[in-house]
């Protein structure tokens, strides 16, 4: 693999195998049943990969966002469901724990989420509230004696019904609108803690996602993390993150896409030979080779800032932002553009269940909707170069 250091590339390479070895066989009956497999996290776990950026006192790997982002890649490669449920796992809820929680809650809960013991989630979007994720927030969670009460919902959240460690955002000082939010390490088994719903998704499935309704749940206050209305600091400083390791997840599919279609363009015969003599189809493979390529070049980039200094601090004013937005912006469109042209390579089997390339096209088109869509993104990068 070009770019890549050696450990990087033993790194990709072992993920690769154990996904081919371990997913592949079972990536069709995944994606029918609509159902993660009980063995994914413990598997994940052993093989070391669910603290790759955790610190090794709280039983991780002490590794950075490149090698996350990789991890995510591969597994995408072959289930971009799982490679989704993973990343919002490892990232979205252990990173940002590992990042801003203190000693005491980082070894009270990370230690069983490298294991794979417990599965994380992070829970800030609500049915009312989506792109206007912080504004438009209305779960309250008031102060009582040496507690918080949380009283609310949330919707669309990765791996919300199977999640044992929850990241909330709440209103601690709704008058202050969104510098008011506060984020707490919330327990699923805790009393008023409940799935109102499972939500049915054509692509990503096999990634649980829910709707979590939250009734009265008192949260203790040392689980508060950073301090009360500190919840923007924790959000800006995770969310560049977030989409430079789910890019990772959209290179997997155009990848995946790209060589589905240069297999079946080698085997498949029309009009008396191989469809890959024909240059409309040479074309589309040449087009498809080059989104991909440049992806790489893009998100590479992003997550190689995000480990060095600059990069340790995101949100507003920052090239870390800039970086990360344009990385998810043009892989995700990439990938639906990519996975689009190997169904359209695949002809009519592409549009059927028997051939992955379908599942591909299915699953690309979400990562231009979640983690901010493609047109906030826009904004966001063209607010960080006019700026």
């Amino acid at each position: 693999m070009t770019g890549l250091t050696k450990e990087e590339t033993m790194m990709a390479e072992t993920v690769y195998r154990w996904a081919v070895n371990e997913l592949g066989p079972i990536q069709e009956e995944i994606d029918e049943q609509d159902r993660l497999p009980d063995d994914f996290f413990p598997k994940l776990g052993d093989l070391g990969m669910l603290g790759i950026t955790i610190d090794e006192a709280y039983g991780g790997a002490g590794q950075g966002i490149f090698m996350q982002m990789l991890a995510v890649e591969q597994i995408s490669r072959i289930s971009p469901s799982l490679g989704m449920s993973y990343a919002a796992h490892s990232n979205l809820c252990a990173n940002n724990i590992h990042k801003n929680g203190n000693d005491s809650q980082k070894r009270k809960y990370l230690p069983p989420m490298c294991k794979g013991e417990h599965i994380g989630a992070l829970c800030l979007t609500e049915p009312n509230a989506g792109s206007d994720a912080l504004r438009g927030m209305r779960m309250r969670a008031k102060r009582d004696g040496d507690a918080y009460v949380l009283n609310g919902s949330k919707t669309f959240i990765t791996n919300g019904s199977v999640a044992h460690t929850l990241l909330v955002y709440a209103k601690t000082a709704p008058e202050l609108g969104a510098h008011g939010i506060s984020a707490f390490i919330v327990e699923s088994s805790w009393p008023g803690v409940s799935v109102s719903r499972k939500l049915r998704k054509c692509g990503m499935r096999g990634s649980p996602t829910a709707e979590l309704s939250f009734e009265d749940v008192r949260v203790p206050k040392e689980n508060l993390i950073l301090e009360e209305n500190a919840g923007v600091a924790v959000v800006t400083s995770g969310l560049a993150y977030e989409r430079i390791v789910l890019a990772g997840g959209s290179l997997g599919i155009a990848e995946q896409a790209l060589e589905y279609s240069i297999k079946y363009a080698k085997e498949r015969e029309q009009f008396g030979r191989p469809i890959k003599d024909f240059q409309m189809i040479q074309q589309k493979i040449a087009d498809m080779y080059c989104l991909v390529e440049a992806s790489r070049g893009m998100v590479y980039r992003a997550a190689r800032f995000a480990d060095t200094p600059a990069g340790a601090r995101g949100g507003k004013g920052t090239e870390l932002d800039k970086l990360a937005a344009s990385a998810i912006l043009f892989t995700a469109e990439s990938a639906t553009k990519v996975a689009c042209d190997g169904v359209q390579i695949h002809g009519g089997y592409g549009y059927c269940l028997e051939y992955p390339i379908q599942k591909l096209w299915r699953d690309a088109k979400l990562y231009e909707i979640g983690a901010g869509t493609s047109e906030v993104r826009r904004i966001i990068v063209a607010r960080e170069l006019l700026r």
